[in-house]
Formats: structure tokens, sequence, C-alpha cells
């Protein structure tokens, strides 16, 4: 079955309809939604290695987009809207500490979250219902997510073929480590928080 939504996700580089694919999804993980977009984003990347760029600026554009949709949830509707997301990461118990790291350590913060595999979602909605500086926080999650995503392009633009024989051949280990990373990013986060 994760076979079959690796070639299924593979189809849409082939399509008109990718790029906007991987935007779409992109602002969905940055503000409410539990996938990732580095999937779609490797899977593009790789069946055309040419636009790894591309589709990393389109990645990192549709997450700062979503990253202030997610700020917007949590200024205008915390409570309502954000401590519900936040809940559903099992972090509720723990806002008052990511309070207290915002207060000390502002944009590391949220360029930290916008670079690892941490749930980038919690800390904008955080950010937003703290009222962190506006303009610094969407510098600091536009540097740590273009960080992140141009990474991603570069590795595959400079490897190409190389990369996707290694993708294919260990799709399946790859699944899983990238599922241990997600949940491991969970986990530190809660504990810090």
């Amino acid at each position: 079955m994760i076979r079959r939504m690796y070639e299924w996700v593979l189809h849409w580089a082939e399509t008109p309809y990718g790029a906007w694919a991987l935007f779409f999804l992109a602002v969905a993980e940055s503000s409410f939604f539990p996938i990732p977009p580095d999937v779609l984003l490797i899977a593009l990347a790789v069946s055309i290695p040419s636009k790894a760029f591309k589709y990393a600026l389109i990645c990192t554009t549709g997450s700062v987009i979503g990253g202030v949709i997610g700020y917007g949830i949590g200024f205008y509707s915390m409570q309502a809207i954000g401590m519900r997301i936040i809940e559903f990461y099992g972090l509720g118990h723990k806002y008052d500490y990511a309070a207290d790291l915002y207060r000390r350590y502002d944009a590391l913060t949220i360029f930290v979250a916008g670079f690892t595999p941490l749930p980038f979602k919690v800390l904008t909605i955080s950010g937003g219902a703290l009222k962190i500086n506006f303009f610094v926080f969407v510098a600091a999650s536009a540097m740590g997510r273009a960080t992140r995503f141009l990474l991603v392009g570069a590795l595959i633009y400079r490897f190409g073929d190389d990369i996707r024989n290694i993708i294919d051949r260990y799709f399946n280990l790859m699944t899983i480590i990238f599922t241990i990373l997600l949940i491991g990013g969970f986990l530190i986060l809660s504990r810090l928080l």
C-alpha cells in the first residue's frame, strides 16, 4: 500500500497539478494538517531533478503562508480553534512552557521548529497566541523552512537519479526512518514543552 501511495504521489510530477498539490499540502501542514510536505517535495523533485529548487521554493512559500495562517489561528482564535489543534498533538498541558521558550529564545524557537521535524503547526499557533512580533515570526519561519526545503532540493538536484534509485531501493526503510523522525520530533517537543 505504501508503495502504491508513493507511485501515486510521483505521478503528480507528471501532471500540471503537482506543484499546486505541494503548495496546498505545505500550507495545510504549517497550520493544522499532520502530514508534512517533505514526502511530496521529495517525490516531485526526484521525478524531475532539474525542478528541485522550484519545488523547494513552492514548498517554502506554502509553508510560510500556512505558518501565517497558524499564527492567525493563535492570535484570533486560540481558545476556540488553536488549543484544540495543540491538544490534538497532546501538547495542550505544556503550553506555558512554550510561552517561556518564546520569551527566552524568540525567533530561534520558530527557526528551529521550521528546520527540524518538530511539529511546526504547534509553534505557529503558539506564536500567534503569544503575540510574537509578526515580522520576526515570518522572517524566522521563512529562514527555517527555506533552509530545510532548499537543502532537500539541493541534494536531489545534485544527486538526481542516484537519489531516486536509493529511494526506490530503500523506500520502505526510509518511510520507517521518516516516521520515527516525525514521531521523535513530537516526543522531543513534548519533553521540551
